[in-house]
């Protein structure tokens, strides 16, 4: 639909479908993250090579994002998404039924590339379709989907793992993710605003993303999802198997309900939009930053009294600099918007998947106080660009800005 078209804004229809597609792409990509414990010992691999289901899957996404993004200029955005959920979810089904560990890792790795559909257009989509004032709270809401998918993902998984198998967990997974992928079809409309891009080739794309990297401010705001995403995936991989070790010996259920940290990831980045669009991102992604750092610090506690806290705040911190930061892509990726969000989200999930990896040789050789060290000492990093941003990016707040409650229309 092209951006003449009369056709309304159906901001209900559209939040809700954003939420299904965050929803299913964290559920099916970190689904498989409280079996890493499992995979080591079913497959006889070490800590670090256990997350290689997780990490290759991100970073097969993370590559995925460029193609993806440029796909959509000329293809449209509601059609890859849908292609992109269904196929990772097939693919998250047949993992399930693999014996062999390469097999495995490999069709996960290829889970990830159909799925960088989903986030390579999905904060573009909402760039078009929402007018400046209300995109904070939009990408809020988005961003607050995918929090809820990475928790029931999570949880969903660990409890069926208990009453059944990991095998079954999977596969039940990427079923349910399957229908949510219709329904999303379904709810989403068609774009009002979207212009099919004709005649693009390589080095349109190649010139849209140098332009990105040569900017002066959009550099060190993709270095914030880089290292808050490989700080936040860390200590999630391997929490799981400090606390299934003495002196605390939880089982995976018990295990599993740490992810119920996720609840607070989903208020605060729903909570993180509004107040972006009313005060600036600047402000918000430091604030982000300080709470995750503050969380870390917490883990280093010997008693759970004090890690479940801390893993609280370290979602909370995540979420909120995370989404302040998403919706900043919009402000400063004026032109091209595909291939800024394309590089943020490559940083991203590059984080993840390289940070998360290499944590498992900390977790490995020095334990939990060296893992939470390098944690800290990546947040400070963090901090730096945050701070880089708020004193030299222009963000001023919205003239309007809708209420935080609005964003459940």
């Amino acid at each position: 639909m092209s951006a003449t078209s009369p056709a309304p804004l159906r901001p209900g229809r559209i939040r809700l479908a954003l939420f299904l597609a965050g929803f299913a792409t964290f559920s099916l990509l970190y689904g498989v993250q409280p079996l890493l414990p499992e995979f080591a010992r079913e497959f006889d691999v070490g800590p670090a090579a256990s997350s290689l289901p997780l990490s290759l899957a991100t970073l097969g996404l993370a590559l995925s994002i460029f193609c993806a993004g440029a796909v959509s200029e000329n293809l449209g955005r509601r059609g890859l998404m849908f292609v992109s959920m269904a196929v990772a979810a097939m693919l998250t089904m047949l993992a399930a039924m693999l014996s062999h560990w390469p097999s495995l890792v490999l069709v996960r790795a290829l889970a990830g590339i159909a799925l960088g559909g989903v986030p390579a257009v999905a904060m573009v989509y909402l760039a078009e379709e929402f007018p400046a004032q209300r995109l904070g709270s939009a990408v809020g809401l988005y961003v607050a989907g995918n929090a809820f998918g990475g928790m029931m993902g999570r949880l969903s998984v660990s409890f069926l793992t208990d009453w059944f198998d990991w095998r079954t967990a999977l596969a039940l997974l990427g079923g349910f993710d399957l229908l949510v992928a219709i329904a999303f079809v379904w709810l989403l409309p068609k774009s009002r605003h979207f212009v099919r891009q004709r005649g693009i080739n390589l080095r349109f794309h190649l010139r849209a993303w140098g332009g990105h990297l040569r900017d002066p401010l959009l550099p060190w705001l993709f270095a914030i999802p880089f290292l808050v995403m490989g700080v936040f995936v860390s200590v999630y991989n391997y929490l799981g198997f400090r606390l299934g070790a003495a002196p605390f010996a939880l089982g995976q259920a018990e295990i599993g309900w740490i992810f119920s940290a996720y609840v607070f990831g989903i208020v605060s980045s729903t909570v993180a939009g509004g107040l972006s669009d009313r005060f600036g991102r600047g402000p918000v992604v430091v604030a982000g930053v300080v709470v995750a750092a503050a969380g870390v610090l917490l883990t280093l506690a010997p008693t759970l009294w004090m890690i479940v806290p801390g893993l609280v705040l370290l979602t909370i911190g995540f979420f909120i600099a995370h989404a302040a930061a998403s919706a900043w892509v919009g402000r400063l990726g004026r032109t091209h918007r595909s291939h800024a969000a394309s590089l943020y989200l490559l940083s991203y999930y590059m984080g993840s998947s390289l940070i998360g990896a290499t944590s498992g040789w900390l977790w490995a050789h020095g334990g939990w106080p060296v893992l939470a060290g390098g944690a800290l000492v990546l947040l400070a990093f963090a901090f730096v660009a945050a701070r880089h941003l708020q004193r030299h990016a222009p963000d001023t707040p919205s003239p309007a800005h809708p209420s935080i409650a609005s964003t459940g229309d």
